[in-house]
């Protein structure tokens, strides 16, 4: 998964070296915060299914899913198109479209089809000026569901549509902005932290927030510097969150990550993700200070991949840094 800012640290790089990977600018490191735990805390517990834990003082950014369309490409019936997509998702649907990609391995293309069909995408969707038009796509499953999604929805609006997986954000959004490529899928609070290190350099205040307006009027505000227009946010959200096991909560009786901190902060919890967790304030430096929550180890695996999933379902970990619309998330 290569499209979160949210691991990295509180003050902004230049855009030449603005990383989009989860975590990836910084250095790395395994030392936890001082504990000042005296509890005995929540040992890990096996089990098969995973549960996010309810950032109840919403330590995360607003990540929500949002369309970027090239200025000159724009059109209102565009827009319209693209914004019924963004209408149809919430975060537990984007989770089972995930899940029938990444784990049942259906294509990007079918299980894009198969939601269109099923919600009946296309109904009453206005024609366009028509044209030729290039969807963007980064270099990761969700990105491509995404684009078919809006190829469907943009074929019906009367575009000649192209779906291309270009890679990461620093190869796609100044292709987008060139007008190289129309669309693109993007993260609200991601993208907008990512056009302020663009546009404002080294200095720039993070223009994310908890709060979905404050980071899409930012956000917008950027997008007319850069040459962007963006459409209208859906409710689906994919950013880092804390899993536990079904097993583990059940247990427990944590739900939230209030509940975490009030009954497993200790010896016996551990903490699992990226090595560079324990630095970064949307992970464990996070954890410890919004909600003082304190693990008794930190277990270095990796940016809510296979390692730290299967940490939680062999029980070696309590608690692991995971992305919200994971489809190992997905009921039952």
């Amino acid at each position: 998964m290569h499209r979160h800012l949210l691991l990295t640290a509180g003050t902004l790089m230049t855009a030449a070296v603005i990383l989009t990977g989860c975590g990836e600018s910084g250095s790395s490191g395994t030392a936890a915060p001082p504990s000042s735990a005296s509890g005995a805390g929540c040992a890990p517990v096996a089990g098969d299914t995973l549960v996010v834990l309810t950032d109840d003082k919403n330590l995360q950014n607003t990540d929500n899913i949002v369309p970027a369309i090239n200025k000159k490409s724009s059109s209102p019936q565009l827009v319209a198109a693209l914004d019924k997509v963004s209408a149809a998702l919430d975060t537990a649907k984007l989770i089972e479209l995930n899940k029938a990609v990444d784990i049942d391995r259906k294509s990007s293309k079918a299980v894009a089809q198969e939601f269109a069909t099923a919600g009946n995408l296309t109904a009453g969707i206005a024609k366009g000026p028509g044209g030729d038009l290039t969807v963007g796509a980064a270099n990761f499953a969700e990105s491509k569901t995404l684009g078919e999604l809006y190829n469907i929805v943009l074929t019906a609006a009367g575009y000649t549509v192209e779906v291309q997986q270009i890679g990461n954000r620093e190869l796609y959004e100044p292709a987008l902005e060139k007008g190289e490529i129309d669309v693109v899928p993007e993260y609200a609070a991601t993208l907008a932290t990512f056009l302020a290190g663009k546009v404002e350099g080294k200095d720039a205040k993070d223009p994310s927030s908890p709060d979905l307006t404050t980071t899409m009027t930012n956000l917008t505000a950027l997008g007319e510097k850069s040459g962007l227009v963006l459409g209208t946010p859906s409710p689906a959200q994919n950013q880092n969150a804390f899993a536990v096991t079904d097993a583990f909560a059940t247990k427990y009786g944590v739900k939230t990550l209030s509940d975490l901190a009030a009954k497993c902060s200790g010896a016996a919890t551990v903490l699992g993700g990226p090595p560079e967790c324990p630095q970064r304030p949307k992970c464990q430096q996070g954890l410890v200070e919004k909600y003082g929550f304190q693990a008794g180890k930190f277990s270095s695996l990796d940016a809510g991949g296979p390692l730290t999933k299967t940490g939680l379902k062999q029980g070696t970990i309590s608690v692991g840094l995971v992305f919200s619309s994971d489809g190992a998330l997905a009921a039952g």
